[in-house]
């Protein structure tokens, strides 16, 4: 079992079922009936209520035991999900296949970050946009999640380097905010908010 699959094992849902509040504050820049991916969508809560709002969503993670719960988050709330179980380690998804990537708090080691960025932004189609949310360096001076490896947490400029030359910037900030999702969010965070769009 690994280490995802141990943590979503537990009772409930560790970040809750409601959906990130930086996503559904920017999901306007999505247009309606989007395809949209959500990679390390983990217990489901952002692409079951992407799905609630109508688009067709794919929701992929490295945890079987996450997507069964995205899938039963789905059951109940009436709508369809497609999951996808893959590591972003290698994982491709099709190039321009997408109309917009969500990436909330998905942390991976430098080995493989800045591949896996690039996998995900080249699957966007043309004017398609990646929201993203995952947490700064200075969140090690915080109790609120994350991991506890400073290698893992990301910046407004490391983001734009990965995504050079494939996405253009539209928001990039840094700052504190409260987080309020589910057992394993909770309290002041230091988080980077970045969108980038993919060129027409």
């Amino acid at each position: 079992m690994n280490f995802w699959d141990q943590n979503f094992a537990v009772a409930g849902y560790k970040y809750g079922t409601a959906p990130n509040a930086f996503l559904v504050w920017q999901s306007p820049r999505i247009p309606p009936g989007s395809d949209v991916l959500v990679p390390g969508d983990g217990e489901g809560r952002n692409g079951v209520w992407l799905a609630q709002q109508g688009h067709r969503v794919t929701a992929m993670d490295g945890s079987a035991v996450g997507l069964e719960k995205a899938q039963a988050l789905a059951t109940a709330r009436g709508v369809a999900l497609q999951t996808v179980l893959g590591d972003l380690a290698d994982w491709a998804p099709e190039p321009a296949s997408f109309d917009a990537v969500v990436l909330t708090f998905v942390h991976l080691p430098p080995s493989i970050r800045r591949g896996a960025h690039r996998r995900l932004a080249a699957a966007l189609r043309p004017g398609g946009c990646l929201l993203l949310e995952a947490f700064h360096p200075q969140q090690l001076q915080h109790a609120s999640g994350g991991p506890k490896d400073a290698a893992m947490l990301v910046t407004p400029e490391l983001l734009r380097a990965d995504f050079e030359g494939l996405l253009d910037e539209r928001m990039a900030w840094d700052g504190e905010v409260t987080l309020d999702e589910g057992p394993g969010h909770q309290g002041l965070a230091h988080v980077v908010r970045w969108i980038g769009r993919a060129p027409d």
